[in-house]
């Protein structure tokens, strides 16, 4: 057995079927009869098939091909030259005429004279398999699509956001560490100013004690 492929009428790809391996050419398949469906309720029943007398031969409609000749690699939908092949038959028709006529001639001539007999040479079979789809079809079928993210990627999105939260608060504290450095550094120069403000306040004080005492000093000596 063989996988040989299955077209539609217009000579489309459908799908593969399991054939002797024996099996060549091109023969159609039949679309199967639409069943009858009877419905008991129906106020008139549709009418049954016809069964034809044993001398009259029904029509069956053509469903698409059995093909025999295989696909070639790199076509996204496979489409068969029907027509093509319907040439190729007659060009084999004509062959076969032709040699069947040299053949004739050649048994006719006398023994004497008979050379090697003729040989059939049939016509060469052409690329009847062409690409269905058009380019257009082609780019939007091709085109990069968004993949949906697994989780082994949320989980790396995760790690990288907490990565980056920790880096922010990081520098967050590196920023509040030098603002209270600052603050410390301020308020250490505000001490000093103030206790050199105090000496001053101090060393003045001690002045005027000493301006008084002598004051006094004077007005007892008086």
């Amino acid at each position: 057995m063989k996988a040989v492929p299955k077209v539609n009428t217009d000579g489309l790809y459908l799908e593969d079927e399991l054939v002797d391996d024996a099996f060549s050419g091109v023969v159609p398949f039949y679309a199967d009869p639409e069943p009858v469906v009877f419905n008991p309720e129906a106020p008139e029943q549709p009418a049954g098939p016809e069964i034809p007398d044993d001398e009259e031969e029904v029509e069956r409609e053509i469903a698409g091909y059995i093909v025999g000749v295989p696909v070639p690699a790199g076509l996204y939908l496979p489409k068969f030259d029907l027509k093509g092949w319907e040439a190729h038959l007659e060009e084999e028709v004509t062959a076969r005429t032709e040699y069947q006529s040299l053949y004739d001639a050649w048994l006719q001539l006398p023994e004497e004279e008979k050379e090697e007999a003729p040989q059939y040479v049939g016509p060469e079979l052409s690329d009847l398999w062409v690409e269905g789809l058009s380019q257009e079809e082609i780019d939007e079928l091709t085109k990069p699509q968004p993949t949906e993210p697994t989780e082994l990627d949320r989980l790396g999105e995760q790690l990288v956001q907490r990565e980056l939260e920790a880096l922010e608060l990081k520098q967050q504290n590196e920023i509040l560490g030098q603002q209270i450095v600052m603050r410390e550094l301020e308020g250490a120069d505000l001490k000093a100013q103030n206790e050199a403000l105090g000496g001053q306040i101090v060393g003045l004080e001690l002045r005027v004690l000493t301006v008084e005492t002598q004051s006094k000093g004077d007005e007892a000596n008086v």
